[in-house]
């Protein structure tokens, strides 16, 4: 009987994989004193895989990790919040190295079994001697259930850490895998100002582990906006040390399968999460495209229409301004007939042959008042079709970044 993937209720992180560890520190790298330094370690070597941003402006650990990702395994993600190491120059590419190195001497393996990840104001140097000094620490207290703190030690101005975690069954050997993610502005497709650091037990290759993390990548964290701004240190990283000692996946079969629905899970559910805590946001917004042309144009008009600001505001200002949203999906690029066109918010038919349709009034009030609210675009021009999440613009989101560096 085939399996069915769901998420576990109650999330348990990175360290709900057998062998792995995490924690995170309060290393002084914040203003704040919050925690801003994690760790997350396998004494098992592990499958690697990652996928990063693609703005040419990237940061020293994106350079770093990418190195990692290449050899195909690694022990261990250190990675801090505080700081983006990015636009650093030399300065900070050899800092970046440094904390590679003093990573791996602390946890006895070598320089490229480490992934480096960091995340805050671009252009600063990274405060390299706390967090050398700070290693020897975050390497004793590791634990098989600090994935809690580690989740902390990332985060930025998001509001809460994203997590999730699911099992599955593979040749009678339980499969455990999770995941702890931020993420809440500078964020787009390709990816989105947002670190996600995935575990699994299972044994596979890191070419189908790579494999499967891109087709995951492409329907999740590349389908969010909640500002149109791509950052320069994203970067989604998986480790599987095979701790669960089930068949080694090396081909595409029912397991392989069963693995990528699983992982799907976990990176949609992230990514939701990521777009419903965009940075002041009030609303989380579903956009669905159907009977587009093919998926690329579904996500365009998805895209267009959860970047627009016009859009994003209306939601903020629960005003049904169906002109806004037509108007997007008009300029996306994609084939679209507005006399055949027909768009949707909460099931309730707002445009239809190339007008506005007749509707409740206060039906329609009271979706657009509610957090959570989907908008439907059926374009009737194929069978393809893309969802995009996103999230409204508000007065908080012009404050929270008109003060971010200050």
């Amino acid at each position: 009987m085939k399996q069915t993937i769901t998420l576990d209720t109650i999330s348990h992180g990175v360290t709900y994989a057998k062998g792995f560890q995490a924690i995170g520190i309060q290393a002084g790298l914040k203003k704040s004193g919050k925690h801003d330094l994690a760790l997350i370690y396998t004494a098992k070597k592990a499958a690697v895989a990652g996928t990063f941003t693609q703005n040419k402006v990237a940061a020293a650990p994106v350079y770093i990790s990418k190195e990692t990702v290449a050899t195909g395994t690694a022990h261990a993600i250190i990675s801090n919040s505080g700081c983006a190491n990015a636009c650093t120059g030399a300065q900070g590419l050899a800092n970046a190295h440094t904390m590679a190195q003093a990573t791996a001497q602390a946890l006895h393996c070598e320089p490229n079994d480490i992934v480096v990840g960091s995340t805050g104001i671009i252009g600063q140097q990274l405060p390299i001697d706390d967090i050398t000094k700070a290693i020897p620490t975050l390497v004793d207290s590791l634990t098989f259930d600090g994935t809690e703190l580690a989740g902390k030690a990332i985060l930025t101005t998001d509001t809460y850490s994203k997590t999730a975690s699911t099992h599955f069954t593979v040749a009678d050997k339980e499969i455990h895998l999770g995941a702890i993610a931020k993420g809440s502005g500078m964020i787009r497709p390709n990816m989105a100002t947002m670190l996600c650091y995935i575990t699994t037990d299972l044994a596979i290759t890191p070419e189908l582990l790579q494999k499967a993390l891109h087709a995951c990548v492409s329907k999740s964290f590349n389908m969010i906006s909640v500002d149109g701004d791509m950052s320069t240190n994203d970067m989604a990283i998986i480790l599987a040390n095979g701790a669960a000692e089930n068949p080694l996946i090396d081909t595409e079969n029912e397991y392989f399968d069963l693995f990528q629905e699983a992982l799907m899970a976990i990176t949609v559910s992230l990514a939701k999460q990521i777009a419903a805590d965009g940075e002041g946001a009030s609303k989380f917004i579903t956009i669905n495209v159907e009977e587009a042309t093919d998926f690329e144009s579904a996500k365009l008009v998805g895209m267009t229409i959860a970047n627009s600001p016009l859009v994003k505001t209306a939601f903020f200002g629960e005003d049904p301004n169906w002109g806004r949203l037509i108007c997007a999906a008009g300029y996306a690029g994609a084939p679209m007939n507005p006399d055949t066109t027909v768009l949707k918010i909460g099931g309730i038919t707002i445009f239809k042959n190339g007008m506005g349709a007749v509707y409740n009034e206060k039906t329609l009030k009271d979706i657009m008042s509610e957090h959570d609210i989907t908008v439907t675009v059926e374009l009737n021009e194929g069978q393809a079709n893309a969802t995009v999440w996103t999230c409204d613009l508000t007065y908080d989101y012009v404050k929270i970044n008109g003060e971010y560096h200050t």
